[in-house]
């Protein structure tokens, strides 16, 4: 039977649950045991994907798509699912599935569309025990179809928020309901340093673990989030009030590289207690494969200055998945990755200041969706084009890459339909099977699909095979009419999908390396394992900052 580990989170939101959670997992993993993870968002949207990037970061897609059966009667299509989940694939090297990612609005809806067709005929529908019952239903599930031997259930949100109580409530009852040793609560808190006093503050986590009991459940660890390690005076005294031994107390302070949390976990004795806790009897750990990978990160390295042009540039988690993978390929070649976001709405409003993106090394035209600061990406991706500075759209960036070549050939007035739904030339379109469909929620084209790479291309320079499996999610497409007119003239189509009804990529002839691909490539990218395609766009930059008699920029 699989052991279970809940982890909630205290004081507030954003100090990295999702990163300790994926440690904790990746403990187990040096103890040679499989590993599951669940993440639970209290939102009531069924997925993610129709967020604003800005409102809760980046969407991520799963290789996989789900049928959410909600109730007989009723499919929903699910693939894009919380960015918590690119920190679990990147940790733990492991594919998630969608099922993983249980809302607030597949609860209710699962309980509401039974209370509909009589399933509780008779009875008062409640949060307890029907709403509670469904979240417990929803982890056994995934319990049983992945059978790993521990299950990790991160809970969205902060203790206190009224949208996560029912949540709480099902883990209590959980916990209640599993033998003593089945079950493990990890409680990630803060624990700010005051400067004016040169001192950490354990209050707020006392308050936070109170709010904690006050829903019926007595954490077995605390991990203490903050800019500084924890002093041993801090440790007893979170201790004392938070009534868990001071080893059950981590430090988890604020560190360069991410991936070397698992291993200071691991110096803090944190795997073998879980392992008490759980009563798992398993081998040492084997820590050196992964100590290799965190020496790579914490190398000093010459700096590559890369420009990602784009609509979500507010915060940074709004591109989290394209960081990661430009940092994993930087580690990979070498160097450092100095990633600068350029707002397009600013280049908009005045043209002139698209000038700004020739002083990098490389650009990354990033994804999106709709009209705002389209304009503004199109002008850069025609600055790239005369400049010929290494350039990699991704999804709507690899669009608007497009629009701007065609301009650049003559089509002056070449758009995409979600841009402008009248332009003359439309040269990105909606796939035909999008032309029928008005929803919005898990109607796109979603998850893994196979790709047929152009031999001698750059992109088949990249992946060295012409097969491969990559993410997509889009509507819209680059119309093959528009790019087979330039084919010969500067363009290539590198990549379709296996039908020859797709375009996949797109490339610009010649030494210089400009590439737009219509799917997400950092959604596979891992710390041991870059994907190649972003190692080619990085290799490209370095090449430009070597090889230019003013370092290839001015930065």
């Amino acid at each position: 039977m699989p052991k279970y580990v809940f982890v909630t989170g205290g004081v507030l939101s954003g100090i990295g649950k999702g990163t300790t959670a994926a440690a904790i997992g990746k403990l187990f993993q040096f103890r040679g045991l499989e590993v599951d993870m669940i993440k639970i968002d209290p939102y009531l949207n069924v997925d993610p994907g129709t967020l604003n990037p800005i409102e809760h970061g980046e969407v991520f897609v799963t290789d996989k798509v789900w049928k959410f059966t909600p109730y007989k009667g009723f499919t929903f299509t699910i693939a894009e699912i919380d960015q918590d989940f690119g920190t679990y694939e990147r940790f733990l090297d492991k594919n998630m599935h969608p099922r993983n990612n249980i809302t607030s609005g597949q609860v209710y809806l699962s309980t509401l569309l039974q209370e509909r067709a009589g399933e509780f005929l008779g009875e008062t529908v409640q949060i307890i025990p029907h709403v509670t019952d469904e979240i417990k239903r929803r982890i056994r599930m995934v319990a049983e179809e992945s059978s790993p031997d521990v299950l990790i259930t991160e809970i969205g949100g902060t203790v206190g928020d009224i949208e996560a109580s029912p949540y709480l409530e099902a883990v209590r009852q959980f916990r209640l309901e599993e033998d003593p040793g089945q079950t493990a609560l990890v409680h990630v808190t803060l624990v700010p340093y005051l400067e004016t006093v040169g001192q950490l503050k354990t209050k707020p986590t006392q308050h936070s673990v109170k709010t904690l009991l006050s829903a019926g459940l007595q954490p077995d660890v605390i991990v203490a989030r903050g800019k500084r390690p924890l002093t041993e005076s801090a440790r007893r005294k979170i201790s004392l009030y938070s009534n868990v031994p001071p080893k059950a107390v981590i430090s988890n302070p604020d560190t360069p590289v991410t991936y070397s949390i698992p291993l200071l976990f691991e110096k803090q004795g944190l795997g073998d207690y879980l392992c008490d806790i759980l009563r798992l009897r398993t081998r040492r750990p084997k820590l050196s494969s992964w100590e290799k990978t965190v020496q790579l990160f914490e190398r000093k390295k010459e700096p590559v200055w890369i420009a990602m042009p784009g609509k979500y540039t507010q915060i940074l988690d709004s591109y989290v998945s394209i960081n990661k993978a430009i940092e994993h390929a930087a580690v990979a070649l070498g160097v450092e990755a100095k990633i600068e976001f350029v707002d397009t709405e600013i280049v908009e409003e005045d043209p002139s200041r698209v000038e700004i993106v020739d002083k990098y090394h490389g650009i990354l035209l990033t994804p999106g969706f709709g009209t705002r600061g389209a304009e503004g990406m199109i002008k850069v991706a025609q600055r790239a084009l005369n400049s010929r500075i290494p350039f990699l759209g991704i999804c709507f960036g690899a669009q608007l890459f497009f629009i701007a070549f065609c301009r650049e050939k003559g089509l002056e007035e070449a758009n995409s339909t979600e841009v402008d739904a009248d332009t003359p030339h439309p040269v990105v379109d909606l796939l035909p099977e999008q032309r029928k469909i008005s929803e919005k929620g898990g109607t796109m084209r979603l998850g893994a699909h196979e790709i047929v790479v152009k031999r001698g291309s750059k992109l088949f320079d990249a992946y060295k095979k012409e097969r491969v499996r990559e993410r997509f999610r889009h509507r819209y497409h680059i119309i093959p009419k528009y790019a087979r007119r330039f084919e010969g003239r500067g363009l290539t189509i590198s990549a379709m999908d296996v039908s020859e009804r797709i375009i996949n990529a797109i490339e610009v002839e010649g030494d210089h390396w400009m590439v737009g691909v219509q799917f997400h490539p950092e959604f596979t990218s891992r710390p041991n394992r870059p994907n190649p395609v972003y190692v080619e766009f990085l290799r490209a930059a370095l090449r430009r900052k070597r090889t230019s008699s003013s370092g290839g920029a001015s930065r």
